[in-house]
Parts: C-alpha cells; structure tokens; sequence
C-alpha cells in the first residue's frame, strides 16, 4: 500500500469523514461494526478491501459560486450548508473528471458564462457533472443551467474537446426551478450520442445522465460476483431482482439462471434496463414498472413459484410491506444487498423471525475514507 494521502478540505467538506485513520484500520472498524450488528444472527465473512483506495468514484458533481472579487470557485458544499468548499482535486474521485471540472472553470470567463446565484436566481451555470466509464473510458460532461440558452454552445464544446478530446458526449441538462436538487427533468445533447456505455461483469451498461450506477465499479464488480456466488445458481432458477435499477444485477445474473423478472419503480430506470437487456442480446429477463413488494404478493396470489429474490433497496433498506411480500411469496433463497448496516440488521430481523435463516454475511468497501460499508447476506428459507 502506497504512503496515506491528506486532503487539505476534508474537514469543511465532510464527504471523507474517516481521513486521518489508516486504511488498515477503516477495514477493521467496518468489520467490527458488521460483527456487531449482525452477531446474533449470522456468520460475518472478512470485508472485501481495495487494492488502491483511491480515486474511485467514477461520477463526479461540482457546484460552482463567484467569489466576492468576481473569480469563480468550485467544488463541493461544506457539510450542511451551501457554502461551497473550493475544490481542484479530490482524493477519492476520477482525475479526469476533476481536471475536466478544473477547465470549465477555467473557460467560463473567457466566454463570459455568469454562474448561477441561489439567493437572486441571476446566472446560467448552476453544477458540472462528470461520469466516466471505468472499463469503457468514455466520458459525460453534463451542463446544469438554469435556462436552455447557453450562448456560444458550440464554439465552448470546442474549446473544452480541444482540452479533452477524452469527452465522448456533452449534455446540456435544464434545471430552472429553485431546488437543491442537481438534476433538472430536460436534457439537451450538445455533442455525441447523449450517453456512456460501461461494462460490469460482462455486461453493456448505457448510462443516461440520471441513471443510477455505483459510484465505485471495481468495488461493485466484487460485490455483484459475490452476490451470485453465494446464490450458488445451478442454472434452472426462476430469479426475482426486486429494485433493479437499470437492471444490473438482474442481467449479470442472467447467463447464470433459467428467468430473471426484474423490478423497478423509476420509469426512466425500466427503459434504460430494456435498453441494456438488447444491447447485451439477452432475453431471459422480463422488466416490470412498479413497486416490487406489489408485485410478489400478486405472484404469490397467483400461485407462481420462484427460486431466488435479490433486493438491493436503498438506504432507508425495505418496509414491512415488501418483506411481508418475500415471506408469502417464500423463494428459497434471498439475497440481501445492503448499503446501511443499521437497517440491514432491522430487516434480517424480521426475516429470520418469518421462516429465513442468515447463512452468511459479507461486507464489501465500496466507500473508503468513509464511515459507509456495502454488505451481502445470503437468506436461506427454514423447512418447516
């Protein structure tokens, strides 16, 4: 392992909440807090460390503001507030981005662009977002502005191309109401296709700009691997993947089982999830729009059986009503992805008390230099 770098901001900006330990030492404290946690209800495997846990994060967002003497700042808001926290380099995110994110600010004045202002809602360019695709290379730069006229739009793509001939495509993303949301609902492509690819485990991935995709691939790639391993898939499994998002876990799963039915509330997710399944040439997965504890009780209504439930809710992790739907539908085995060991252990509770044993745990760090872990639990259903 390399020397321990320091972050000149980490204090104001908050996002590495666990500089200053060693990386050694964060691995240990995740893995006693997964101990913890999960003591009484099943075996905690050793957490799935980085080689180098460093520039990981593969999407980048940076807020911009103009200084009292007129010169532009960006970077990332100070932890609670919308201050913003000048930042040229980050040590967890994707150097490009961070460069890229550097030139912006640096071309705005020379093609006299006004950032956004909050209080008098004056100004154009309101947040950058940058993702990059970690297997592919191919780079998005996203323009958050608050109106669609952005004037000299493509002699300013020019100019940030020429710099970074690196960027694949350039979106102009509409956001004109007053939110702290970064995302506004319109998207205008500047240059190129108006999205990335990315692979994972195989698997074609498009990437709009508001798809939702683990920040960290190399992380995700062992967690996804580990996730169906510990299925322990033969091949003639009828699979469930409950939240599927753009259909990830679901797709990688699906050379590995007989049917995939994947789940997903969030329109826009399900069509870029159809997307993906043609691009890879698969067709053993179905994708439904809705919410996905419905959809279980109604299948258990109807008699149908299944093999294996994947869920991978978010951080609030699952409501009664969706784990009172895995219990009527009673697959074998579920496989429980977690990014919030708290409510990982509420939910594994009510589970185990319903007719599932925990078998095994294993946590993963996605996020290094943080206090948050990804775990993965393998539930097996009791012969009662």
């Amino acid at each position: 392992m390399e020397e321990q770098k320091v972050c000149p901001v980490a204090k104001k900006c908050g996002g590495c909440s666990w500089q200053g330990i060693s990386y050694e030492e964060q691995l240990k404290k995740k893995q006693k807090q997964i101990r913890k946690l999960l003591k009484d209800i099943c075996l905690v495997e050793p957490i799935i460390g980085m080689k180098n846990p460093y520039h990981y994060r593969n999407k980048v967002n940076a807020a911009f503001a103009h200084r009292r003497d007129g010169s532009i700042v960006s970077g990332v808001y100070e932890e609670g507030t919308h201050r913003i926290v000048p930042v040229d380099e980050c040590l967890i995110e994707d150097q490009t981005a961070d460069a890229i994110i550097r030139d912006i600010r640096g071309l705005l004045k020379s093609f006299k662009i006004k950032v956004y202002n909050e209080d008098s809602g004056y100004g154009l360019l309101r947040h950058v977002m940058v993702r990059r695709g970690f297997a592919s290379g191919e780079v998005m730069v996203v323009l958050v502005c608050a109106s669609p006229i952005f004037p000299s739009k493509n002699n300013f793509v020019k100019a940030l191309r020429k710099l970074h001939p690196e960027i694949t495509t350039v979106i102009l993303n509409v956001n004109d109401k007053k939110t702290s949301m970064v995302l506004g609902e319109r998207n205008i492509t500047l240059y190129g296709k108006g999205f990335i690819e990315d692979t994972l485990c195989g698997c074609t991935f498009r990437l709009s700009p508001a798809s939702f995709y683990q920040v960290n691939p190399v992380q995700t790639e062992k967690l996804y691997q580990k996730a169906i391993k510990m299925a322990k898939l033969q091949g003639e499994e009828k699979v469930i993947d409950a939240y599927c998002g753009i259909g990830t876990i679901g797709l990688i799963a699906s050379s590995h089982v007989k049917e995939v039915i994947s789940v997903e509330l969030n329109k826009d997710a399900v069509k870029d999830a159809i997307i993906n399944a043609k691009r890879n040439g698969i067709k053993n997965v179905k994708f439904y729009q809705g919410d996905a504890g419905k959809f279980m009780v109604n299948l258990a209504g109807q008699g149908k059986k299944v093999d294996v439930v994947f869920m991978d809710p978010p951080r609030a992790g699952s409501d009664e009503a969706f784990l009172s739907s895995v219990i009527k539908l009673a697959p074998e085995k579920v496989v429980y992805i977690s990014c919030n060991p708290e409510t990982l252990a509420r939910d594994l509770k009510y589970l185990t008390k319903h007719g599932y044993e925990a078998k095994s745990a294993v946590p993963v760090d996605m996020f290094s230099w943080t206090e948050h872990v990804e775990t993965c639990v393998l539930l097996q259903r009791k012969n009662i």
